[in-house]
């Protein structure tokens, strides 16, 4: 069952990360995480903190965006939300991937920040793989046209 205000906090959130992103922002990114925050991006390195997060997202080429739907949202207490987003990331090149994304949000301080960040691949409709990015090696840029079509992913 969807909450209106995790929805609303999801929402608000993810609004000033896709801003960031657009902008090709990676500390603005980071510092919409806890220090403490978990995140697994589509590569398969696991992430903690902002530090890493500012890492993994300095690499993403400029001119990538992204546009972000919350599709759910859920209330786990007082401080804390969780659910889902879709992420639709358009590479300078014009190459599509689409992302579902699992968050966990809390506020510390008055302040909502992601806890938790689980992107995965998603399949378009027939079943086909939109993209095979997730076997991206730590250092690679996941969203590289040559990564996406398969090719050139260490």
């Amino acid at each position: 069952m969807t909450d209106t205000r995790a929805t609303d906090v999801l929402t608000r959130l993810l609004h000033d990360w896709q801003q960031a992103f657009n902008a090709h922002r990676p500390a603005g990114i980071a510092a919409l995480f806890s220090q403490d925050a978990l995140f697994q991006g589509i590569s398969p390195k696991l992430g903690h903190g902002p530090q890493e997060i500012f890492d993994y997202y300095a690499r993403v080429p400029r001119g990538t965006t992204a546009q972000v739907k919350v599709i759910s949202g859920g209330q786990l207490s007082q401080e804390t939300v969780h659910g889902f987003a879709e992420v639709t990331f358009t590479a300078a090149t014009g190459d599509v991937h689409l992302i579902c994304l699992s968050i966990v949000a809390k506020r510390a301080g008055g302040v909502w920040l992601i806890h938790q960040y689980h992107a995965s691949t998603h399949h378009m409709g027939g079943g086909s793989a939109v993209r095979q990015t997730i076997n991206a090696a730590p250092g690679s840029d996941p969203f590289s046209p040559s990564c996406a079509q398969g090719r050139n992913c260490p």
